[in-house]
């Protein structure tokens, strides 16, 4: 489900970590949502009225008391589908908790019948004061919810406590979680698997291969932005964990056999956008083995079959990705067959715009009905959107 064109209201209070709402506020609109930015006074000293608007293409709030716009605080208080406050800082909580409205902001707030998402920032003895957990507290029992505070640098230095405000990107997760919550994979549980394994040959050198993991990303971020509880089991990678999902790293095929079957429990959906290694040494020498002159033999054996091999979950949809260079559509379709998948994904190596190592991806979807689905070379973030939209109606 797309959240084009859902409002939220991003309330941005004075602390340093409002530089961090700027970025929050553009990817809210990069998912084409309309984002309002509402700035207390304070905010207003750390970053300037016109960089929201620039990021949002939408005027920003500072005042109750701006011209042609009495009452806004009522509207925006009813209309938006959320309410964000990112900085919310300990000047900003206790003025909530206690039923405040000297300004636009708070006001909004005191108006607000809806859902309201903070995600709180302050020095951490400002946090952990007795005063500041009193007020977190009573906001949540009236209905508030909060992301973080994190552990790390603040300001003033680093901290082995809470205080920093949650990552921009941990919190747009949250929000697409929210706004999604109509969605068909709201509250389900999917887990996708991305990136290659690495099988030794000796403590310094591999079999692998040169995926990215970023289709297995896409589809992670996706799912999650729909509302699912994703859990991303994932080979070595260079790509940023994603906020908002569970992450479970491994190396070799066996543990990301292991990883998966031990995860898929209760699992609506599994997405195999991995590309495991299919053999490994028969035997890992424990130490590097010198170079020598001449031909070198390396004996090989399988690794386990994944999709093969799993015991699959009642109901789980299964869609399984096949790498292949040429006509695969043959191999794709007994792939579906032997491994009792849903659907299988296929794409070729060779193709310009698809593979290994690119940001963009050209796939056949085949499910075991109807006529296989064709996709133009897309951005993987819309090919694993077009994977949900195709295969969601086989959800149980």
């Amino acid at each position: 489900m797309s959240v084009a064109g859902r409002h939220v209201v991003l309330g941005v209070s004075g602390g340093i970590a409002c530089y961090k709402s700027c970025t929050l506020a553009r990817r809210l609109s990069e998912h084409g949502i309309a984002v309002d930015v509402v700035m207390t006074a304070g905010a207003t000293e750390f970053v300037r009225p016109l960089t929201f608007a620039a990021l949002t293409g939408r005027p920003v709030l500072t005042s109750l008391w701006e011209r042609d716009r009495a009452l806004a605080h009522i509207g925006l208080a009813k209309h938006p589908d959320l309410v964000v406050v990112a900085p919310a800082t300990a000047q900003l909580l206790a003025r909530a908790a206690l039923g405040m409205a000297d300004d636009l902001l708070t006001a909004i707030l005191l108006a607000r019948n809806g859902a309201v998402l903070a995600a709180p920032a302050m020095n951490d003895a400002m946090y952990a004061h007795p005063a500041t957990q009193a007020n977190l507290a009573t906001l949540t029992r009236r209905g508030w919810q909060f992301l973080g505070p994190d552990a790390g640098g603040l300001a003033e230095g680093p901290s082995e406590r809470p205080g920093r405000m949650s990552e921009p990107e941990a919190i747009l997760a949250a929000v697409l979680r929210t706004l999604g919550a109509d969605s068909r994979w709201a509250g389900r549980k999917v887990v996708v698997s991305a990136g290659p394994t690495r099988e030794h040959l000796d403590p310094v050198r591999v079999i692998t291969n040169p995926s990215s993991g970023r289709m297995g990303w896409a589809l992670a971020e996706a799912a999650r932005d729909r509302g699912a509880h994703v859990v991303l089991v994932a080979g070595p990678t260079t790509l940023v964990p994603p906020g908002g999902v569970d992450l479970v790293r491994v190396e070799t095929t066996e543990q990301m056999q292991r990883a998966l079957q031990r995860v898929l429990t209760g699992a609506s959906a599994l997405f195999m956008a991995a590309a495991p290694a299919d053999y490994r040494a028969t035997k890992v020498a424990s130490r590097k083995r010198p170079r020598v002159g001449g031909r070198f033999t390396l004996a090989l054996e399988p690794t386990p079959d994944i999709l093969a091999t799993l015991k699959r979950p009642a109901g789980c949809l299964m869609v399984g990705f096949a790498l292949e260079t040429g006509d695969g559509l043959a191999r794709a379709r007994e792939k579906l067959k032997s491994k009792r998948l849903d659907y299988v994904v296929l794409n070729d190596a060779l193709e310009p715009g698809a593979g290994f190592e690119v940001t963009t991806n050209k796939v056949t979807l085949l499910g075991r009905s109807g006529t296989p689905l064709e996709l133009p070379v897309l951005d993987k973030r819309d090919v694993a959107q077009r994977i949900l939209d195709t295969v969601e109606h086989e959800l149980t």
